[in-house]
């Protein structure tokens, strides 16, 4: 795996009472949604940036905010 991903985005909002958290690849095509206990809900793979970029988008509107990469994500809440 590649350490450098410039299109990684880490995404993390609150629906119906839980944190959730996003992480999407644009280069590899792939989101990947996780519940407050860190365990994988949904996971898409095979998609075109546009594609990633529509996930992006919805997510947005249910309040997700983008991290930084390096960011302690419950620093954010």
């Amino acid at each position: 795996m590649n350490t450098k991903q410039k299109n990684v985005n880490i995404w993390i909002w609150i629906q119906n009472g839980k944190i959730l958290k996003a992480i999407s690849n644009v280069d590899e095509g792939t989101v990947k949604i996780y519940d407050e206990d860190d365990r994988l809900v949904l996971k898409r793979t095979g998609l075109n940036k546009i594609q990633v970029k529509q996930i992006e988008n919805n997510i947005i509107k249910y309040g997700a905010k983008k991290l930084d990469k390096h960011a302690e994500p419950y620093k954010f809440l």
